[in-house]
Order: structure tokens, then sequence, then C-alpha cells
């Protein structure tokens, strides 16, 4: 039985512990912040799978309902498909693991996180990242950490580690930052509207707060004390590398800085397969291996892609390192649709669609963990085959489009009207139409353009770019030379060390995620990515402009009407009416949805603009009160021999006596009027008690009066005309 272990992280109320329970994994940590704990564990394959050429890394993270004291809803009570909210936490600790593992180690491995308590206080996400980097630290896995994981929060100026769920609702930064003990490893998150500089000030500040974490991981394993098994490494072959290279070489750099990414991938097959064939006339069937020819053209590609960069400053596509792909994009592309954009930079295209909706619209979020209930705004991203030449799978939604399409989501968030100014529930969904590289930067611009095009008043457009990095390392591992590459395409993105995805207006940062297939990236590198980024963001900002200055100061005619209405809570029930008889009648004579909620707040939903100011009324009538001065159209409700009583609105009714109602002297209420007529009357008065005085009289003369007003006009008109 395995001896128990555990650490205390200063300051974070972090415990890391072993050995009590998942024993059989290679490695497996349970983690803990204030009532919040995990379970992570590690566990690798013994042997590779014939004919594996790549490496096998799988990251889940699960939320169980116990760790809340729930049951999961739906029928059969049991948790199902994996939240969006699991599958981005399972991505956002991949990141970071991956590139730490040893070149050629193929062996699969699976790193799981378990939620086993959860107190809606502290975020379970960095707990997963920290768990799975000490998880690996303590088992017999080759992995080169730790790393450290924090949740970065800056709240009235000042930045707040690891803050609570409360208190990243009050926070403008929402930063994710792992690194290792000299460098960053990957970041993720948003912010509103940040500048550059206080952006490179929050990541310096998030390093220095990582290091307890990886020093109790090292004393965790240090406790632990296990070494770390050899494993083979998978590379390609020296001999079938060289005679792969002596045939491929000067080829592959003709096939490379072919002008289209298609017509670059058919020459490079044309010169795989021949390298192939010469391959096999030399070593025989017997010792051929297609896998081989396939790692060795990888490693000569990469060679060629990386060397014309850093020796010779050239790209395969011609462009100098800090140029933009021609952009070009264009609004209104669709009929019916409430709002649409095409956005195309270099081989990306982006249609992106707006649809706005009701309150019914919003999606509820049944999270365990705390934070918001429901969502009135969304962004859905898909990646279809099409968009690069490809045949596969078709309409099932994968990882990388929920992480493409949450990153794009909250880059546009913080330039989005509040609700109370713009009570709509929007989505947008991008349509990857062709791709070549930051398909995810394309959605964000021509989500920005989008949401222009449907009326959305946002303060700012939006737009997204790539930064890449190509870089030579010398003997003791340390970047000696390095190239930093803005709107990389996909080949740059497969063969280059870093994709540093930034999104923001003019007026700052709005999202940002960095990958890095390096074991990590130093500071002065990161802030002139930013810089680069920023520079690139303000061109694409320009090109977006010419195209769409501002948002439409209406909304598209196939766009529902949404209005919403305060009304005092103690109203509500006579908007209702008994039954809710009275809700009934305006919904089907006005064709009108209505919201109630507690507060008064009534939100009237409606498809054209008559149907919505008719509802408007119907509720003002059903929740106002008489007015002196104003006119009614009231129904009359008892006859006597002093007057009438009409009501003017819902349960309200006033008196018009008998000599106000009509401008000569009237014998009996029913020579004017008799009950259930409607006649149109005007409040004379209130008294103290309440009671209201109408007068019928009174309506009907400022009825003759603005006739008299009206022909007077017409009169002028004519005489006007006729001089």
């Amino acid at each position: 039985m395995k001896q128990k272990f555990s650490v205390d992280v200063p300051g974070m109320n972090i415990t890391l512990s072993t050995g009590t329970i998942a024993k059989q994994s290679n490695g497996a940590v349970t983690i803990g912040m204030g009532d919040t704990s995990l379970l992570v564990t590690a566990t690798a394959a013994s042997s590779i799978r014939p004919g594996q050429d790549f490496f096998p890394l799988t990251v889940d993270y699960r939320e169980k309902f116990a760790a809340a004291g729930r049951f999961p809803g739906g029928f059969f009570k049991r948790e199902a498909r994996p939240s969006e909210k699991e599958i981005l936490t399972s991505r956002l600790c991949d990141r970071p693991l991956r590139p730490l593992f040893p070149k050629g180690f193929l062996n699969e491995v699976q790193v799981i996180g378990l939620l086993l308590s959860c107190d809606k206080i502290n975020e379970p996400d960095i707990l997963m990242v920290n768990g799975a980097s000490a998880a690996l630290m303590i088992s017999d896995i080759p992995w080169e950490g730790p790393v450290g994981c924090i949740r970065l929060g800056e709240i009235d100026g000042e930045f707040v580690v690891n803050p609570s769920n409360e208190e990243i609702f009050e926070s403008t930064l929402d930063l994710i930052y792992v690194g290792n003990e000299k460098e960053m490893m990957m970041i993720e998150g948003s912010a509103d509207e940040i500048s550059e500089e206080r952006f490179c000030e929050a990541l310096e500040y998030a390093h220095q707060a990582i290091q307890p974490i990886i020093v109790a991981q090292k004393e965790l394993a240090e406790k632990v004390g296990n070494t770390k098994t050899e494993f083979d490494l998978v590379i390609a072959d020296p001999e079938i590398l060289e005679t792969c290279r002596s045939y491929a070489a000067d080829k592959l750099v003709d096939a490379i800085f072919t002008d289209s990414k298609q017509e670059r991938e058919k020459a490079v097959d044309v010169i795989k397969e021949e390298a192939a064939a010469i391959v096999l006339e030399k070593i025989g069937e017997d010792a051929f291996d297609k896998d081989q020819i396939s790692m060795s053209f990888e490693v000569l590609q990469e060679e060629v892609y990386r060397n014309n960069i850093l020796e010779l400053g050239k790209r395969a596509d011609g462009r100098a390192a800090a140029d933009l792909r021609e952009i070009s994009c264009e609004t209104g592309v669709l009929p019916k649709v409430h709002g649409s954009s095409l956005f195309n930079r270099g081989e990306t295209q982006a249609l992106v669609l707006t649809t706005l909706g009701t309150s019914r619209d919003t999606q509820d979020i049944d999270g365990l963990t705390g934070g918001a209930t429901s969502k009135s705004f969304l962004l859905h991203y898909n990646f279809p085959p099409y968009s690069v030449g490809e045949t596969g799978r078709f309409g099932m939604t994968g990882r990388r489009e929920i992480g493409h399409g949450a990153l794009a989501e909250r880059s546009l968030v913080p330039v989005l009207p509040s609700e109370e100014d713009f009570p709509y529930a929007i989505r947008i969904v991008s349509e990857i139409m062709e791709s070549n590289g930051s398909t995810s930067m394309a959605s964000i611009c021509g989500g920005s353009l989008s949401l222009m095009d449907a009326g959305v008043p946002i303060t700012g457009a939006v737009a997204g770019i790539s930064a890449g990095l190509v870089s030579k390392m010398n003997d003791a591992e340390e970047i000696e030379k390095h190239v930093i590459l803005t709107d990389i395409i996909g080949a740059e993105d497969h063969f280059g060390d870093m994709d540093f995805k930034i999104a923001g207006s003019k007026a700052g940062i709005t999202g940002f995620q960095l990958d890095l297939k390096i074991k990590g990236l130093p500071f002065d590198i990161a802030k002139k990515a930013i810089r680069q980024a920023n520079e690139a963001r303000f061109k694409i900002l320009e090109t977006m402009d010419v195209c769409s200055p501002e948002p439409r100061q209406e909304l598209r005619e196939t766009a529902p009407r949404i209005h919403a209405v305060n009304i005092a809570p103690d109203k509500i029930g006579a908007l209702i009416g008994p039954g809710g008889k009275n809700i009934k009648r305006i919904t089907e004579i006005t064709g009108a949805n209505l919201d109630i909620d507690d507060s008064g707040l009534v939100k009237i939903f409606a498809s054209d603009g008559n149907s919505l100011a008719r509802a408007i009324e119907e509720v003002e009538m059903a929740t106002g009160e008489i007015e002196v001065g104003k006119t009614y159209r009231g129904l009359v409700k008892s006859i006597k021999d002093f007057g009438a009583f009409v009501e003017c609105l819902p349960g309200k009714e006033g008196l018009v006596h008998i000599s106000e109602l009509a401008d000569f002297r009237v014998k009996k209420t029913e020579d004017i009027c008799k009950q259930g007529d409607e006649i149109v009357v005007k409040c004379i008065g209130i008294d103290d008690r309440g009671r209201v005085r109408l007068s019928r009289k009174a309506a009907l003369a400022d009825v003759i009066d603005q006739d008299e007003d009206q022909k007077s006009e017409e009169s002028d008109e004519i005489e006007l005309a006729s001089s």
C-alpha cells in the first residue's frame, strides 16, 4: 500500500495529496482549494499501437453532480455527454501539458480529472491544470514539468489572484496563466478592453504568483520519490531520412513556395511518393515502412519552412514577417437573416450570421460550480470538412469547434450593449467556408461586422489576429534566434512554435489565447508578439471600418421588436388579470408576447412595429393611473340618474356627471349613452379621496378644436398654393 503524502501551497489555500486513492494509475493527486476538490490521474500505455505515428494524449475533465449534492437532470438521472464547461476545461489543461512530453514519445497518455467536491466559490479549472501537472510529476511517465496555473483578475485597478466566483463578476480581467519556473506556457481569457501595457503587467504578475505552486509540486514529487521509466522514442530512421533528404530537399523548396495551399499539398504529395519509391528500391519491401516516409517528410518540411523564415526571411506565401494577408469583407450578404457578413483573409473565409431573439431564447446553464445560470449571447463556430478540401465527419460538434467558438464569444462580449439597453438574446453562427489558418480570428472579425449589420449597438468593432513564432535553440535549450510572424497560415502553425491569438477593439484587448510547441516562451518575445499583433489589429480594423463604420441605426424588418417597460411590482397582478385573462387578451389582440419578471420589468416581443405599439399601449392602460388632462376611450360600466361611471383603464373608472355628457342640457343619461357603450372622455379632476371626474363634453371640445386647427392649416396651404 502506498504511503500518503501531502503538501500545502502557502498563501493560496491549496493542498496537494497522493497515496490514498486511485493507486493503480501511474500518478494520482487529490487537489483542493477551500471546499472544492478534484482527483486527477495520469496513466500511460505500456506499448505503442502498430502503425501509430502521433502522440495520443487525452485530457478529460468531468463534473459529477454528487460533488454539489445534486441529482443529474433528465430521464436517466445520470451524467451523459460532457458539458461545454467540461470540454473547455479539458482543452485548457491539454495545451500546456502537451509540449513538455519528449519528442518521439508516442505511448498513449490519459489524464482524467473528476470533481469530487464543489463549494461554488472556488473554480475547479485551475485546480485541474495544477493537479494534472502534479500527477505527471509524481508518476513514472516522462514529462518535463512542472507547470503552475492561476486565474488573475483585476478589481478596482488591483490584481487579484484566484478570485472567487463572486469576485469574477466584478473583475475587468479574466486571465488564466500557466507557466514554468522561467517562462510562460499558456494563457487564455478575456478583458474589458485592457491596454497592451497593462496586459503585459498582468502576465508578469501572474508569473510570479505561480511560483509557490511549482515549488509545492516539486516538494510532493520529491517525497513520493518515483523515477521516470525509459520509453522507446519513435523518430525517423536516420538512413531513410537522409535518403529522402538527398532526393527531396531542393524539390520541397519549390513545392512549398507554390501559390495556393492545395497546390502546395499536392506538390509535396508527389515528391513524397517519388521518394518512397526510391527508399523501397534501396532497402527492399521487407524493411520498407510507409510511416517512416511520413515521419521523414514531416522533418524535411519543418526544416524547409523554418530555415527559409529564419535565414532568408521568406514565408511560404511570399509575405514579410509582419505582413497581413489580403483582407476583404462585406455585410448584408444574405436576405431575411437579421445580420450577416463575409470576411476573407487570404485563403481563410468565414460566413457569419447574427440572429436576434427574445429572453425565451437564452441558454440555461446547469453548472455545478457557481457563476452565471444563463447566457443571452451565444457564438457557435462550425468547421466543415469542405473548408480544407477534404471529406470527413459532418454535423457533430467537436472539441475544437467548441473551443474556437468560446474564444470568439468571449472576445466580443466586452463591446456588447447591456441587456437593459438592448434586451435581445443574440446568437452568432460562424460558418467556416475556407480554412488556411486563424479561422477563430476570422470569426471574431466577421462576428463584429455581422453584429453591426444586425443593428446591435456595440461600442466598437473587434478584430482578431494570430501571431506565430519560429525559433532556433542553442545547446542550453535557450532561444538564440527567432522571428515573430503576423497572421500565420496553417503550415506555419503546424511547423512553427507558437499560436498567439489576440483580439481587441481600438480601445484595447478583449480576448487572448496562447498555444506553444516549445517548452516555454520568454517574456521579451511575448511582449514583441503582443506589440506586433496590436499593429496588425489596427490595420484590420481600418479595413473593417471602410466596410461598416458603425452599427445600423434600425433593425432589419425581419428582426423581432422588443420593448422594455417598468411597472410597479404591485401592478403585475392587474396586468396578468384573474387567471391570466388580461395578458391572454393582450396577446390575442396584438400578436405580441409578454415576459414579466418579479421586479416589474415587462419585456414585449413583437414581429412588427404596429404590433409592438399596440402592445405597449395595452400594458400602459392595464398598469397606468388615470391622469388629469388626458383623454381616454372608456367603457360605460353603469348608468345613474346623475351621470355614468366609465372605466378608462382596466379596473380604473370615474364619474361623468350628467352636466358633462354634452355641450347642451341632457335630461336623461340614457339619451347619450347606455351600459356597455364606448365613449371618449377626458379627466378633468381627481379629488382628495381619489374620486375621478370625467367629461365627455371636454373631450368632444378638444376634437372640435383639433378639427378647426386642421381646417385652418389646410386653408393656409390652399391660399399659399394659389398665390
